[in-house]
């Protein structure tokens, strides 16, 4: 099963910034147990674009849709055989990256 993992950062309590030799070493164990299928980090909530197209026209809008000191830092995509795999491996993911982490299966 393939699950979402996203990576939450806190505007009030930020996560350290000096994790990403140890990310790229658990993304290689992750590559090399065969749990990778995909992860990105993304760029601060000021770059993001909303766009609401359920009306007449088009409406765009600046910044996340939502207004919260925590926000989405990253995802990764990971095929595991079940949700305890995924659980530990985020409870492993936390710890290495000091951000909080959301796993969802996919449909």
């Amino acid at each position: 099963m393939q699950y979402l993992v996203s990576v939450i950062d806190d505007k009030s309590n930020p996560g350290s910034t000096d994790r990403q030799p140890d990310i790229s070493a658990f993304n290689e164990r992750l590559i090399a147990d065969g749990y990778w299928v995909f992860a990105g980090g993304l760029a601060d909530t000021t770059t993001a674009t909303v766009i609401d197209n359920r009306g007449e026209q088009p409406v765009f809008s600046d910044g996340p849709f939502v207004e919260s000191k925590e926000y989405l830092a990253g995802v990764w995509v990971w095929e595991a055989p079940d949700l305890d795999v995924a659980l530990e491996l985020a409870t492993e993911a936390s710890r290495i990256c000091d951000r909080k982490i959301e796993v969802r299966p996919f449909q």
